[in-house]
């Protein structure tokens, strides 16, 4: 761990004294695990910090949401009502919607930020929190607009809604949440049809990764070297939602072995591509293409791979030390000192030559993946 880091964490009480990890990260081997009240302690600091310096009334977009996921996830390990609080006035902020268009002549599900584009998954993310909310208190109105929504998308013939790796993340998990409050079997089966097609544009079977969309295949698109060229957070993204989706699934879904199946590719050959240093670069295969640390594809791919562990789906044994090699470069280069989550690659779809990401690049989405990536490390503490 960095001196420097390492000194604050010390000083705000987020590390024990006697909490050192067992060798260097790019050595190979796991850290110590840590401590419960460490990893809360610091899971505390960077969500309060980011609280404490924007605020809840903002749109319901995705980046917004996608860090709500997090805190919400946060607020589950934590029962930190202050956190609670800011996801509900966020949600009464934006009434409980996404996109705000009643004209469903009018509603698209191509890339867009006007109110028409209802039916695109980047302004769907929010439903997940919405959902969560409404199962800690149930009125129907904290559901209203995502089942009307989504419901109405699963009544047209489309099924090609989930066209780029992040949709993945944005709406798998609100079928199956939403399936979870309402039991309507449509949710698991158009969840199924809308998956199978993302996988027919995205999914390579020879590596068991995923392109951010069709725009990228190989060898239509090459990284900088000429390799396939896959983007760090977009397939974050999908091991994610991956992880979300089987964590809300029924055992009994006739598709949840296919859906692990992907999961457990994405573990394997996502570790292939880990740098010594415990981060992911931008172009996982490339990593000369854009180099150095990326926190937003790293922090969903540990929260993944503890998420696996937790519920024995991911071999211990094999995983543990690649989950742990991320949870060392989240906590030693990430975070900083006053608990900015930093090295997050800005708003984007893929990994750019050149482009600028250090301590202090930082984003919504960069800090809900990290509280994400905690919270499943504190249950891997918590667990007997």
């Amino acid at each position: 761990m960095r001196t420097s880091i390492k000194a604050a964490l010390l000083a705000a009480g987020l590390l024990a004294a006697g909490c050192a990890t067992s060798q260097k990260a790019s050595s190979g081997a796991t850290t110590a695990q840590p401590k419960p009240a460490e990893v809360i302690a610091l899971l505390t600091k960077v969500n309060d910090h980011w609280q404490a310096t924007h605020p809840a009334q903002v749109r319901s977009f995705w980046d917004h949401a996608a860090y709500q996921t997090g805190n919400m996830a946060a607020y589950a390990v934590t029962k930190n009502d202050k956190y609670r609080q800011y996801a509900e006035d966020w949600a009464v902020f934006n009434k409980w919607q996404g996109a705000t268009s009643d004209d469903r002549a009018t509603w698209k599900y191509k890339y867009g930020e006007t109110p028409e584009y209802v039916l695109f998954g980047d302004w769907q993310i929010c439903f997940q929190t919405y959902v969560d909310l409404y199962k800690i208190k149930p009125e129907p109105i904290r559901i209203a607009r995502a089942r009307e929504v989504m419901e109405y998308e699963m009544s047209t013939p489309q099924n090609d809604y989930w066209w780029w790796a992040d949709g993945l993340y944005m709406v798998m998990p609100v079928m199956t949440k939403l399936y979870g409050v309402t039991k309507n079997p449509q949710y698991l089966s158009k969840l199924h049809e809308y998956f199978g097609y993302a996988n027919s544009i995205m999914y390579d079977a020879e590596t068991g990764l995923y392109y951010r969309d069709a725009k990228y295949v190989y060898p239509q698109h090459k990284s900088a070297n000429g390799l396939k060229d896959f983007w760090a957070r977009g397939d974050g993204w999908v091991f994610a939602g991956l992880a979300r989706v089987l964590a809300d699934l029924p055992a009994t879904d006739p598709h949840r072995a296919e859906y692990l199946s992907k999961y457990q590719g994405l573990a394997a050959a996502l570790q292939k591509a880990q740098q010594p240093e415990g981060y992911w670069t931008r172009s996982l295969l490339d990593p000369a293409h854009a180099p150095g640390p990326e926190t937003s594809g790293t922090a969903f791919n540990t929260y993944a791979y503890m998420w696996g562990i937790n519920h024995g789906v991911l071999d211990r044994k094999q995983y543990l030390p690649t989950a742990m090699k991320g949870w060392q470069y989240l906590t030693a280069t990430a975070v900083q000192p006053d608990g900015t989550v930093g090295y997050v690659q800005p708003i984007g779809e893929k990994a750019i030559p050149g482009q600028v990401v250090d301590k202090n690049s930082t984003a919504n989405f960069g800090v809900g993946a990290f509280l994400l990536a905690a919270s499943e490390m504190y249950h891997f503490t918590t667990k007997k």
